[in-house]
């Protein structure tokens, strides 16, 4: 679990750093009640209109 808060913690920061936040973003709950011992899933949750088009600008911008 520990881990996982971490890697929202280090993906929030980076998208805000190029202006885009994910409200949603959190580790995803059920994934960590599984059986199943898979790794725990990111739930990036649901956005705007507004900052998909920043989030898409963004990872179009980083592959230029």
């Amino acid at each position: 679990m520990r881990a996982a808060e971490e890697v929202v913690a280090q993906l929030w920061d980076e998208l805000g750093s190029v202006g885009v936040t994910l409200p949603s973003l959190r580790v995803d709950l059920v994934s960590l009640t599984s059986d199943s011992g898979a790794y725990p899933l990111v739930d990036l949750g649901r956005c705007n209109l507004d900052t998909a088009l920043r989030l898409a600008a963004v990872l179009h911008g980083a592959r230029e």
